[in-house]
Parts: C-alpha cells; sequence; structure tokens
C-alpha cells in the first residue's frame, strides 16, 4: 500500500493535469441491508475460505507427487495460484467493510485494488489460452509433445504471461491516475473496478474508455480467439481417431479446461454485456460474484473431480500428513 501511495504521490506530482482531489471511495457493496450483513459475510467467508484451501491443495498435490510434473499440471499449478490472488484481492476488503459496517476505500487502495483485479483477471484469461495450447500439442502433435513443451518454454509462456499483464495493469493504472473526481464518490459494486471508476469520473474519459475497449479486443479477445483456434484443431483431430475409446479418452482430458473456459467467460462476457445496459444496475454487481469470487471457488472441484491423477496425488498428500500428525501426537504422548 505505501509503495501505491508513493507512486500516487509521483504521477500527481508528474502529470500537474491531474487535479484529483478525492481522498477515499465508498463501496456500495451487494446490499445495504443491515440485517442481511452477517448473511453476506458468512457467505463469502465460506466462500473465500473453500477457494483458498481448495487451490491451494491443487497446487500442494502437483508440487509433492513426481508423477504430476508435467507441462498440463505445471499449467494447471499456475491458475490455482492466481486464482487465490484473485480473489484475495477482492473479498478480504468485502469482509473487513461488512464486519466493521464501514464503506470507505482509500483512494491509493481502489487504484490498488483495481491494479491488482486487472492483473489477476487477465492472468486468467492467459494462462486458459495456455492450457488450451497445451492441450493442442497433446492431441494434435502427440509425437512432438516432449520436445515442443520443454520446460524452458512452458516457464517461457508463464513469464510473457505475466509481464504483459503486469504492463497492462500499470498502464491502465497510470490511465485511471490522469482522471478526475467528486469528493464523496459511491461506487456501485463490492470492488473497484476499472470500468466504475471511468464513468464516475468528472474529466474527460474519452482515451480511458477507447483504451480500455482495445485493450478488452487485444488481450481478452485475441486470448479467446487462440482458445477457439485450438480447439478447431482439437475437434478435427479427435473426429480423425477411427476408435471411440480413443476419441472419448482425447476428449476426456479436455472436459475439465472446456468447463473452465465455458464458466469463466460466460459469467465474464454476460456481467459485461449487462453493464452495458445497465451500466450501474445491483444486478450487474450481484452478478459479477460469478466470475470473481464463484469461478476461482468452482475450479479446483472442476479439475480434480474428473482427474484420477489430482486425485490419486490429493490422497496421498493426506495421508502423508495424518502419518505426520500421528508420529507427532505419538512423540508427545512419549514425552
Amino acid at each position: 500500500m505505501a509503495l501505491v501511495s508513493c507512486f500516487v504521490s509521483y504521477v500527481n506530482h508528474r502529470y500537474p493535469g491531474n487535479e484529483t482531489q478525492i481522498s477515499e471511495f465508498l463501496l456500495l457493496g451487494l446490499s445495504e441491508d443491515p440485517e442481511l450483513q452477517p448473511l453476506i459475510f458468512g457467505l463469502f467467508l465460506s466462500m473465500y475460505l473453500v477457494s483458498v484451501l481448495g487451490n491451494l491443495l491443487i497446487i500442494l498435490a502437483t508440487i509433492s507427487d513426481s508423477h504430476l510434473h508435467t507441462p498440463m499440471y505445471f499449467f494447471l499449478s499456475n491458475p490455482s495460484f492466481v486464482d487465490i490472488c484473485f480473489t484475495s484481492t477482492t473479498i478480504p476488503k468485502l469482509l473487513v467493510n461488512t464486519k466493521t459496517q464501514s464503506k470507505s476505500i482509500t483512494y491509493a487502495g481502489c487504484i490498488t485494488q483495481m491494479c491488482f483485479f486487472i492483473l489477476f483477471s487477465g492472468l486468467d484469461i492467459f494462462l486458459l489460452t495456455i492450457m488450451a495450447y497445451d492441450r493442442f500439442v497433446a492431441i494434435c502433435h502427440p509425437l512432438h509433445y516432449v520436445v515442443i513443451m520443454k520446460p524452458q518454454f512452458c516457464c517461457l509462456l508463464v513469464l510473457v504471461s505475466w509481464i504483459i499483464n503486469i504492463l497492462h495493469s500499470w498502464f491502465q493504472s497510470i490511465m485511471m491516475l490522469q482522471l478526475s473526481f467528486f469528493t464523496n464518490l459511491e461506487i456501485p459494486h463490492f470492488f473497484c473496478e476499472l470500468n466504475h471508476l471511468v464513468h464516475l469520473a468528472c474529466s474527460d474519459t474519452f482515451v480511458n474508455e477507447v483504451v480500455m475497449y482495445i485493450a478488452a479486443v487485444l488481450l481478452a479477445g485475441g486470448a479467446f480467439a487462440g482458445i477457439l483456434y485450438s480447439y478447431s484443431k482439437i475437434v478435427s483431430s479427435i473426429c480423425a481417431i477411427s476408435s471411440a475409446q480413443g476419441r472419448y479418452k482425447a476428449f476426456s482430458t479436455c472436459v475439465s479446461h472446456l468447463s473452465v473456459v465455458f464458466l469463466f467467460y460466460g459469467t465474464s462476457l454476460g456481467v459485461y454485456l449487462s453493464s452495458a445496459v445497465t451500466p450501474n444496475a445491483r444486478s450487474t454487481t450481484t452478478a459479477s460474484v460469478m466470475y470473481s469470487v464463484v469461478t476461482p471457488m468452482m475450479n479446483p472441484f472442476i479439475y480434480s473431480l474428473r482427474n484420477k491423477d489430482i486425485k490419486r496425488a490429493l490422497r496421498r498428500l493426506c495421508e502423508r500428513e495424518t502419518v505426520k500428525v500421528s508420529v507427532v501426537l505419538r512423540l508427545r504422548t512419549c514425552l
């Protein structure tokens, strides 16, 4: 937070045109009914804990089991880490505000939250595209899979995704810092979302909107086009397989990834299409819970329920930890 505050001060000094005097925003949240606040707190705390625990188990399983040290599970552990960060960007602040009956978030805190939300949502999109490419190589070029998907190349893909999205989130934050706002601004959302902040500015937002939509088309649209291309080739290759068992085996490796793609893109696209019709509608805020909270929570279940390797690794991990706990208890008893 101190780093971002310094960054905000630097930009305000570097660009005199930024005359923002606002010190904080007000996050209206999901509901202003006091009777619903305990329910909202309990519900979101439960979803947050399930999301963090589920994704953490996926990461621990892939690290602890040597059989899962493959490109497919390396790419699977990365979205799990990103999802933990993604939910941690918004839910803790919602929980604090709900518990303390406060709606405020500082200007620097709001820009920080927006910056990290853009970063981790963009990483989710890029990693889904990389996973689609991994399945494309595995199914369409199985004999060259080991040669193409080398560890160095896999790390390079993830590194490039991080660099692109860090630059994108940083650039959007700089653009946002050029805008001026009135005081006591109310954000009809439970977190600082780029589109809402742009619409609340009192200065000219034409450049910001152009940059925002161009970035959405190039990054999200380009990534989605990559997923569609990969799966068009995958479907062609699966159809060319002669045996029904072979087709089923090839397709089963893509089911989990496809489910996550449909869930993430379906919910996020639905939210932004509805926000174009009713920008400040409470229903849009509620619907955004689907892609920002529910989807990261569901991903570990989607990836593990249909994956025998993950279930086997989780079972071994639990057995190993159970043995450690029993040994520690016995030692304590002896002492």
